[in-house]
């Protein structure tokens, strides 16, 4: 019997910063922030560097991923993403398997607002109990340079296509 892969499929918000933005310079890839996440839970609480990651969640082979996508962007942040046009960033395989698929899409939000669905599990292990954990519990706003350090290592690749999208 084999394993089979899980794919998931997510969105990379990115903003010209605030910089560029006043000096109403051509964007360039030390003018563009883009928008992480770091998950919610207990294994998570005290990893960061390596533990962040772009909005995104599994999907099942009959699903489009794109609509995922979306989905999970909304319930991860609490917010519907943008319209507008759309980069596709292509696919990677992180360290376990998972396959990612992704798109760039630029916009904007107030990360002080989000509100991301929860998940539930036993905590602590073998307690009995079962607690509420937000599926996200922060998100934020962050130069190339500083979420290359941040995410999963696969997720950096995600990085470099923007960049060289010329968005």
């Amino acid at each position: 019997m084999t394993k089979s892969t899980k794919s998931s499929a997510g969105l990379l918000l990115y903003r010209k910063s605030a910089a560029a933005a006043a000096a109403a310079a051509a964007a360039a890839a030390g003018d563009i922030e883009v928008l992480i996440v770091h998950p919610g839970g207990p294994f998570w609480a005290k990893k960061d560097d390596g533990a962040w990651s772009i909005p995104k969640g599994e999907h099942g082979p009959g699903e489009d991923p794109l609509e995922c996508a979306r989905r999970e962007f909304e319930e991860e942040l609490g917010f519907v993403a943008p319209e507008g046009p759309l980069t596709d960033l292509g696919e990677i395989t992180q360290r376990g398997g998972k396959r990612v698929r992704a798109w760039a899409l630029e916009g904007d939000l107030d990360v002080s607002q989000i509100h991301s669905n929860t998940f539930e599990m036993e905590w602590p292990p073998r307690s009995g109990r079962r607690t509420s954990f937000p599926e996200v519990d922060t998100a934020e706003w962050v130069t190339l340079d500083h979420a290359r350090r941040k995410l999963v290592a696969a997720q950096a690749e995600f990085l470099d296509r923007l960049a060289a999208a010329g968005t």
